[in-house]
């Protein structure tokens, strides 16, 4: 199943609290007189998300929690509230999904026998141009 499919299904939009606050930088009149500064906040541990799912988003997104179980996204960028809204929950669903996929597993490779011997090769030439440089002091 698609990371985002599940985030979706498991994520209820009464779970996400937001915030609206003043935009700060410059903007003029228009940012000191609207709060279009969306601050988005998630509980992990008030979700309806499965106890081994909270326990891998708490576990990878450690980092962005504030009081151990809220994921607080603040966004800006937009000059109005509803896009900056739809932004942060946009955000939201990503950072849920990007925690809750799991690495690939590295597969270990051999070097070409070929590979082998062109580094072994340029070693010993690289080698021999050192030596090279060195003065006979035994004269």
């Amino acid at each position: 199943m698609d990371k985002k499919a599940l985030v979706l299904q498991y994520l209820k939009p009464h779970e996400v609290e937001y915030l609206s606050t003043r935009s700060q930088g410059a903007g003029g009149q228009h940012v000191n007189k609207t709060n279009s500064c969306i601050q988005l906040r998630f509980s992990v541990g008030g979700s309806d998300f499965p106890i081994e799912l909270k326990e891998k988003i708490t576990q990878k997104l450690q980092h962005r929690l504030i009081q151990d179980d809220i994921i607080q996204i603040r966004v800006e960028t937009e000059r109005d509230q509803k896009s900056n809204k739809d932004t942060a929950y946009k955000k939201l669903i990503e950072l849920l999904a990007q925690a809750l996929t799991e690495p690939k597993k590295r597969t270990k490779t051999k070097p070409t026998r070929s590979s082998i011997k062109k580094r072994l090769e340029s070693k010993k030439k690289h080698s021999d141009a050192k030596k090279s440089r060195t003065a006979k002091w035994d004269e």
